[in-house]
């Protein structure tokens, strides 16, 4: 049985070479918290970078 992944909308993308780590991702994440979006911090293996992502439909202004 298969079951089919949340569709995610990406709010922004971080290189994950940056000096500080996750933390800007984090940092972003946690601001987008306050203001009420459920974000998290991922890792995109495939373009080495941290993705802050939410299961819920956005738009961006």
């Amino acid at each position: 049985m298969t079951t089919a992944a949340a569709p995610r909308t990406v709010l922004e993308r971080f290189p994950a070479g940056h000096p500080r780590g996750s933390w800007p991702a984090d940092d972003y994440a946690a601001a987008q918290r306050a203001q009420g979006v459920d974000a998290q911090v991922v890792m995109d293996l495939t373009t080495d970078q941290f993705l802050v992502v939410t299961n819920h439909a956005t738009t961006k202004s």
